[in-house]
């Protein structure tokens, strides 16, 4: 049996319940610019993953069962019967698993910058990203990955989020770290994602490398209930970098529900 963490949570805003899973590394600051405007619309719950931001680690060595365990319980400690879930990258992977499992708990999803349907060559170079990081240490593969989140002239004119998101990474506990990002990159929900019931926004950037348009159009095709959006030029930080943009796709979708 699978046991969960009781992960730290805030709750904010009024309106249906919206649960926001972000993704690796990361926080549930990872939402703060979209978050008081999907709070006029939701009563919106973000948490911070296991051994991520403020939530415990009883142990490095998990996965995605685990994740997903740990959003029914904190559906559980919120107290609603379902909700909306909303997922970035590692987070758009926990959430179609948990309308897989639970899916009278889930009004609808919104999949933003994940992947599936991963060709031999797109694993080939996730698995290498991982390698690179155990080989050579987190601190100085991430600076290369920059480019890959932020478009040039988000990283011109706001080096203090970069700087902020990265130094972000680096205070995770390495183990956990390399953990997650081994889960993103050996889930493939490409057979079970014809399951997910749930009505679906699939949402990732133009010019996402890793999460690109070729691989959310297969998600899209093979979701039964299912929207793809693709926001020009944006990469894979379209949280940080577009919050108002995905916010006001996730309250016109989600809102149908």
């Amino acid at each position: 049996m699978t046991t969960p963490v009781d992960c730290e949570y805030t709750v904010e805003g009024s309106g249906p319940p919206l649960i926001l899973v972000h993704g690796i590394g990361a926080a549930r600051d990872t939402w703060r610019f979209m978050t008081d405007q999907l709070a006029r619309h939701f009563t919106v719950i973000s948490y911070d993953l296991r051994g991520h931001g403020a939530s415990p680690n009883p142990s490095p060595d998990f996965g995605l069962d685990e994740l997903v365990a740990d959003l029914e319980r904190v559906r559980e400690m919120v107290g609603v019967d379902d909700a909306h879930i909303a997922g970035h990258s590692l987070g758009g992977m926990i959430g179609p698993a948990y309308a897989r499992q639970h899916p009278t708990r889930v009004k609808s999803l919104a999949l933003l910058s994940t992947a599936a349907f991963r060709t031999a060559d797109d694993s080939k170079k996730v698995a290498g990203v991982v390698s690179a990081m155990e080989e050579r240490g987190i601190p100085d593969v991430l600076e290369t990955l920059v480019d890959r989140w932020y478009t040039d002239a988000f990283i011109e004119s706001n080096p203090d989020i970069v700087r902020r998101r990265l130094d972000q990474v680096v205070a995770n506990d390495p183990e956990v770290f390399l953990n997650v990002f081994r889960i993103y990159a050996t889930t493939e929900m490409a057979p079970w994602l014809h399951e997910v019931a749930a009505p679906s926004l699939v949402l990732t950037g133009e010019n996402d490398g890793g999460c690109n348009p070729r691989l959310n159009r297969l998600i899209d095709d093979a979701l039964p209930n299912s929207e793809l959006v693709i926001l020009p030029e944006y990469k894979h930080s379209i949280l940080l970098e577009a919050g108002q943009t995905v916010a006001e796709h996730i309250i016109r979708f989600c809102g149908r529900y």
